[in-house]
């Protein structure tokens, strides 16, 4: 499968690049857990906090404003809290940029890629909005329905332990997804999802409406396999997510994360438009094989190390 992968971006012109897995600064997305280390020694006496990155993401785009043009990774990356039969905390990660690439034209490589990388070259593609498909699974308008009414919807379907959950309106979101809606996703086809709630946006640009994200999601089986966005090149808007999402953190009782500020700077300097996306390849190899647990694929699962 890697071999396959490797031969179809050195035939595109992409150039294969390795960033550190480790580094004083991390992605401060709430939604996402970095695990930590401790570096003592020549540099740091008193030693440095280091997070092992929970996606490539930042060195990747520190290589594009430099001109590296496009560029794709396959590495580790870490989630901490995040284990079962679809995650464990180490996980192996296929991303790319493309610059002077938009998100339909993005769309329709992540496809070849994993039509190549399950075998599957008919795989037929489908395209939801997000909001779509609320309103025809669900019946309600996710730009409308405040926490309150979403938390009473996953009462009156069901989801486990939404009776006993206390979240945000975006957790009440994700978590009607990942019960209601995911499952029944790309049955027999690889389904994307467009147009996130800005809220998700991340580290993608917003739509000109303003509240959508230039954002998708592709799910197979009901499995995500892919995150993609058309990418925030502005340095000062990502400076103001990333001290929003360290609010967000700071108001939930967790530790902040220290901010790239190298990122930052590269972005100053001038982050080409592109579109990126991160591909989990420990999934995809499931889903060739036809099994059903992620440990089945693994070698060496937290459970076997």
């Amino acid at each position: 499968m890697l071999a396959d992968l490797r031969a179809h971006f050195a035939a595109s012109g992409v150039l294969e690049v390795e960033t550190p897995l480790a580094g004083p600064a991390a992605g401060t997305d709430p939604a996402l857990q970095p695990l930590r280390a401790r570096y003592t020694g020549p540099g740091y006496p008193w030693g440095v906090e280091l997070y092992l990155q929970t996606s490539p993401e930042f060195a990747m785009k520190r290589l594009l404003a430099a001109g590296s043009g496009p560029i794709y990774q396959v590495c580790k990356a870490f989630r901490d809290g995040e284990a079962g039969r679809l995650h464990n905390p180490e996980f192996t990660i296929l991303e790319w940029y493309r610059p002077g690439v938009g998100l339909p034209a993005l769309i329709d490589e992540v496809a070849t890629v994993a039509r190549l990388a399950l075998q599957a070259p008919k795989l037929a593609v489908e395209c939801h909005s997000y909001a779509a498909l609320f309103d025809s699974r669900l019946g309600v308008d996710v730009f409308a329905a405040d926490a309150a009414a979403l938390r009473e919807l996953a009462v009156q379907n069901r989801v486990p332990g939404a009776d006993r959950l206390v979240l945000e309106r975006d957790g009440w979101l994700d978590l009607l997804l990942s019960h209601l809606v995911q499952p029944e996703l790309g049955a027999d086809s690889l389904c994307f999802v467009t147009d996130y709630p800005a809220s998700q946006a991340a580290l993608a640009r917003l739509n000109r409406d303003g509240r959508t994200a230039a954002r998708f999601e592709l799910f197979h089986r009901g499995i995500e396999l892919a995150n993609g966005f058309d990418e925030l090149t502005d340095g000062e808007q990502q400076a103001a997510r990333f001290e929003s999402d360290n609010c967000t953190r700071r108001a939930r009782g967790d530790t902040p994360i220290h901010v790239d500020r190298h990122l930052l700077g590269a972005m100053q300097h001038g982050l080409p438009d592109c579109a990126g996306v991160a591909v989990g390849l420990d999934r995809l190899l499931m889903l060739r094989l036809g099994l059903r647990d992620i440990d089945d694929v693994l070698s060496f699962s937290l459970q076997r190390c």
